[in-house]
């Protein structure tokens, strides 16, 4: 095989993707509502916005990053064949960074969605996306990483993140990151600025998790503890004398009124070592437990105070208000 003969596999490759998923990726416009002017008199222009997204179901359904709609007051997508629609914000959900919009019109491409737990470090992909408004723009690379961890917006942790090598800029957020079949695997996310190849994507089967949720109520519904915390480290005389896995916890800095943590009793000053059984050496460990079956289920906290280790149950509420 000649390099002639490499390239055109590869070239054909990447042409099939992007004629497969194509016609299903949108442009999103957004529209958020105008800021004060200085000095509190009347208001400026509307701040506005694009990024991508990409239908996948043919009711209309438009699948992307909720940093892209976030605030909007007014949403539309432009398809390739030149229709410009209004859309409506079906769900969101910032910890993840996804959303779902919905438009109402006739022959519909849909992209196919496909299993991102096959993926493997070294596989070609392609980003299908409008970078600065610039429509339906290509850029290919490898699967650099899997199981990454990103930071949402919000300061959360989204796990098994894929990176990739292929090129991202800004607009690009909320398109499908697509294998050479033209199936999605992801949905794209951001980039390390000033970085070279350094792009991310939430996995497709985090969207088919959550997807059900955002259609249904709008939202992801999340537990939540009423507390403001941060990673310590523990001395390890304390790590050996109370037999703690971890020389780690999660100081409690603020403890909400009114808030479930409070009611159970938890203060300021309290280090988090334990939650329903399952050990917590920080913060993300927290987020991770927290999960929607919690909300409302009571549930022992290990505490380390002073020098005790005390337990208390707490009742977690729901945190899965739109943002």
């Amino acid at each position: 095989m000649n390099d002639e003969d490499v390239l055109d596999a590869y070239s054909r490759s990447v042409v099939h993707a992007v004629e497969t998923v194509g016609p299903a990726v949108v442009k999103v416009d957004v529209t958020r509502e105008p800021e004060p002017r200085a000095g509190g008199r009347g208001r400026g222009q509307p701040p506005e916005g694009s990024g991508s997204g990409f239908v996948f179901a043919h009711d209309g359904l438009i699948l992307t990053n909720s940093h892209v709609v976030e605030g909007a007051a007014s949403l539309a997508a432009e398809l390739p064949d030149g229709r410009r629609l209004p859309a409506d914000m079906v769900g969101q959900d910032p910890d993840t960074d996804l959303a779902v919009l919905k438009i109402s019109a006739p022959d519909l491409s849909v992209a196919t969605l496909g299993d991102s737990s096959q993926l493997r470090a070294g596989q070609l992909v392609v980003a299908v996306g409008n970078p600065y408004g610039l429509q339906h723009s290509v850029t290919a690379g490898v699967v650099s990483a899997l199981g990454r961890s990103l930071r949402s917006k919000n300061g959360r942790l989204m796990d098994s993140i894929i990176q990739t090598d292929a090129a991202l800029n800004p607009g690009n957020s909320g398109g499908p990151l697509v294998t050479t079949d033209g199936s999605v695997v992801g949905v794209n996310t951001a980039m390390i600025r000033g970085g070279q190849g350094l792009s991310f994507a939430v996995p497709i089967n985090t969207a088919r998790m959550f997807i059900p949720a955002l259609l249904s109520e709008g939202r992801v519904r999340r537990s939540y503890l009423g507390i403001g915390v941060q990673d310590v480290p523990l001395l390890r005389r304390v790590v050996r004398y109370f037999r703690l896995p971890s020389e780690s916890g999660t100081l409690v800095v603020a403890v909400e009124k009114g808030g479930p943590a409070e009611a159970a009793g938890v203060r300021d000053g309290d280090i988090i070592v334990e939650f329903a059984g399952e050990p917590v050496s920080g913060a993300d460990d927290l987020h991770r437990l927290l999960t929607r079956e919690r909300v409302g289920r009571r549930v022992p906290l290990t505490l380390l105070r002073g020098t005790e280790r005390i337990t208390v149950d707490v009742t977690p509420g729901d945190r899965g208000r739109i943002n």
